[in-house]
């Protein structure tokens, strides 16, 4: 098999990573305001909030692809046309993120809550919701599914293919690594579903997604290790 050296895929993607967070905090813009500030800042709370999920999402994805390449002493054709393709997804995340947060700080006018009972004012606003934010939302969280399965993919092809790994070492903690990301998979697509019956609801399941991936990487390495010392 041919493999060839990973010193220059991973600066390529290190680079491409630095790229795409530069470009999510452009969309910060300063609000065009001579008095209140503070509220006019609070009034944009849909685009830090679409920042800070994406930026934890990128620096996530980041933290696991350094974790892999940490495990992996040579790539494959192959396993660089994988990067690629996942760098290929994480490059769009800067416009579906401004896509998202651009519905969100805009929303169409709800019904005001007082001739209608509860339950029915909740169904109004869902379906007005649903009818204006069920597309961005969607593609925002098809975006992160792409990526998600990239990562997965490519963690799968290096235990899978001789030569590439360190040791076997490197194997059981890319494996232990890869079964916990790949929780990931499943956050992202049961919120893609909760988004066409609660769209504004399928933004914490990304949130949580994030928190997911950046804490993911240590703790499954650190597990690997205290079962090895224990």
């Amino acid at each position: 098999m041919d493999f060839l050296p990973k010193g220059r895929l991973d600066a390529f993607a290190d680079g491409v990573f630095a790229i795409v967070i530069t470009l999510l905090v452009l969309d910060l813009s300063i609000p065009a305001v001579n008095e209140n500030l503070v509220t006019a800042l609070v009034r944009q709370w849909p685009v830090f909030l679409a920042y800070i999920i994406s930026f934890a999402f990128v620096g996530s994805v980041w933290i696991s692809h350094s974790s892999i390449t940490a495990l992996i002493k040579q790539e494959t054709p192959f396993s660089y046309r994988l990067t690629l393709f996942m760098l290929f997804f994480v490059s769009l995340i800067p416009f579906t993120t401004k896509l998202m947060s651009f519905y969100l700080s805009n929303p169409p006018p709800f019904p005001v809550f007082g001739g209608l009972d509860p339950v029915a004012w909740l169904l109004a606003v869902n379906a007005i919701a649903r009818s204006n934010f069920t597309i961005p939302i969607t593609i925002y969280g098809l975006g992160l599914l792409a990526v998600s399965v990239a990562i997965n993919t490519i963690m799968k092809t290096a235990i899978r293919t001789p030569g590439m790994l360190l040791d076997e070492t490197a194997g059981e903690e890319l494996a232990a690594l890869q079964h916990k990301q790949q929780y990931g998979d499943y956050i992202i697509l049961g919120t893609l579903i909760c988004g066409f019956i609660f769209p504004t609801i399928a933004v914490v399941g990304y949130i949580l997604v994030s928190v997911l991936f950046f804490i993911t990487p240590t703790i499954s390495i650190s597990q690997v290790k205290w079962r090895k010392n224990s």
